[in-house]
């Protein structure tokens, strides 16, 4: 993200994750506000003015995170349909070159597809190690994408090894890119 708005392309990323910890090193080590607390404290997501749940951080990068409801009380995946509606009606994908999600890949929740499910993404690269639970997540959005893909004309465009150097993590994940083809 940050070589894509250091090359002048207008980039956001939306934290889908309800721990909230998506964009912290684009906003230098600062915890942003989600848009669900945000949204509790004013009384409603109606209540939201865009400038107060998206933060511009580093190189430019437009950050917003959905966050989610208290342990135990509410549905996460909820969260995440209710901050990207919030979001395109309040007109964040406005201008925009790239959007980038940051979703839990081993919940099966559907409220965490989508923006696959919608149309809200064309082209999918998953980020991913070649640590077991790292590819288990990947192969579950590449299931994901793939079940959507005849109805939102979404693909997976690859994986991108974010590397841990762990023994044969390149021949791993090099494999597990040919079995999703």
């Amino acid at each position: 993200m940050a070589a894509m708005a250091e090359m002048g392309q207008r980039v956001m990323i939306v934290g889908c994750d309800p721990k909230a910890d998506s964009t912290r090193l684009i906003l230098h080590s600062k915890a942003q506000t989600s848009v669900i607390q945000l949204a509790a404290e004013k009384g409603s997501v109606e209540d939201l003015e865009l400038d107060e749940v998206l933060v511009e951080g580093a190189w430019g990068i437009k950050c917003v995170e959905s966050g989610g409801p208290e342990p135990g009380v509410g549905c996460a995946g909820r969260g995440v349909i209710t901050s990207i509606t919030y979001l395109e009606e309040a007109g964040a994908y406005e201008d925009l070159d790239f959007v980038t999600y940051d979703v839990l890949g081993d919940v099966v929740c559907g409220g965490f597809a989508m923006p696959i499910r919608q149309g809200k993404a064309q082209e999918i690269y998953i980020v991913t190690s070649g640590e077991v639970m790292a590819m288990y997540a990947a192969n579950n959005i590449a299931r994901g994408i793939l079940k959507y893909a005849h109805t939102g004309g979404v693909h997976l465009g690859g994986l991108i090894c974010n590397s841990r150097k762990t023994d044969r993590e390149d021949e791993l994940i090099i494999e597990l890119a040919r079995r999703l083809n």
